[in-house]
């Protein structure tokens, strides 16, 4: 049986998370998993040109540094599943987003992370650049994801809503016909706000299950101004990213609001993720929200979405066999199976393409 390998970067910028897997039907065996952190100064360098700060230069250096810890990560993962590169049919590596511009007369996404470095370091064919080639068909090059879902967590007769919440939130609706199209687009910030104010105030990359947003309040004038951003009211297919959604969008909003502690903040913060999700979301009877990404562990985000989200059902994607750190991982190893094999990687009712496309640039071990 084949091996694959899914790498993923969000737009947290956190770091690459690795896995090391096994494709039967709908199961999915887990041999191995590896999380790289990034280098504080890699990631105060990514979080600057992904700002448009920064020179060609520094664009050729990260392509170069992220490439070798995506390099390093794959490594990584194969040794500890003890398997030979050999015996591994590709590894699929997101990249790490730097610019997602969907919408206008040029649109663009731009992934960094050298694979030429992973194909050549691990000796391991590499399949990359997954999103534009959907652009190029008219879609948004994103979500991806939603494909995977419908692959191995749909269910005849049950409406199901996968939840990702990472820098970015988004969802995917499975619905009870499986001959009914799935959906799926990004409802707005999650974690990159969260972690950016965070980090701007505390000097911590994130707020810890959510406990510094738990000892604020709601701020509903503030809460009001974010909710008047175009974007959230805007129909799918859309996509987005920290283009929009970063620290400087904040700031011009509280400018409004000075006088506001950073506690509130936070919590307004989370509830504007709450509540978007809330407010986008198919909502059917009996549907189940399955949650994964790193908004998983915030105790509080989760327990805010169970009210907003009231009476679907708030659970881990843990319950479908797939703990939530690993789901974007595993779809990424996925859609490099899918592109090995001639088939296409994209829903074109998801992104908006003009048809179904076979995603993915292959360099060759």
């Amino acid at each position: 049986m084949k091996a694959w390998i899914g790498l993923m970067s969000g737009t947290s910028m956190d770091g690459i998370d690795a896995i090391l897997v096994t494709f039967e039907d709908r199961h999915i065996r887990i041999h191995a998993t590896h999380t790289t952190d990034y280098p504080s100064d890699i990631r105060q360098r990514l979080a600057s040109l992904s700002q448009n700060r920064g020179t060609p230069d520094d664009l050729g250096e990260l392509d170069h540094a992220t490439g070798s810890l995506f390099a390093l990560a794959a490594t990584s993962v194969i040794e500890k599943a003890g398997f030979p590169p050999a015996s591994i049919a590709a590894i699929g590596s997101h990249g790490q987003t730097l610019r997602h511009q969907p919408d206008g007369s040029k649109p663009f996404s731009i992934q960094i992370g050298d694979p030429n470095l992973i194909a050549e370091r691990t000796g391991v064919t590499t399949v990359a650049d997954f999103r534009r080639r959907d652009l190029a068909s008219g879609g948004q090059g994103a979500p991806l994801v939603p494909a995977f879902h419908k692959a191995f967590f749909s269910a005849a007769g049950e409406d199901r809503c996968i939840l990702n919440l990472g820098g970015i939130a988004n969802i995917t609706h499975l619905p009870a016909d499986n001959s009914a199209p799935v959906t799926g687009f990004d409802t707005g910030p999650s974690n990159a706000l969260m972690d950016a104010w965070c980090l701007d105030q505390t000097g911590k990359a994130y707020d810890k299950d959510g406990a510094w947003a738990d000892e604020g309040i709601v701020d509903q004038d503030l809460l009001g101004d974010m909710l008047s951003e175009a974007y959230f009211s805007r129909q799918p297919p859309k996509s987005t990213g920290t283009e929009k959604f970063n620290l400087e969008w904040l700031k011009v909003l509280l400018n409004r609001h000075p006088d506001l502690a950073g506690a509130d903040v936070q919590r307004t913060l989370l509830e504007l993720t709450a509540v978007t999700v809330a407010q986008q979301i198919p909502h059917f009877p009996g549907m189940t929200i399955f949650v994964c990404g790193g908004g998983a562990r915030n105790r509080v985000l989760m327990r805010e979405l169970q009210r907003t989200c009231s009476p679907s059902r708030i659970a881990s994607t843990a319950e479908l066999g797939l703990d939530p750190q690993w789901v974007e991982p595993v779809a990424f190893a996925w859609l490099a199976s899918q592109r090995l094999s001639g088939k296409p990687g994209n829903l074109p009712e998801v992104t908006g393409a003009s048809g179904e496309r076979i995603l993915g640039a292959v360099y060759y071990a």
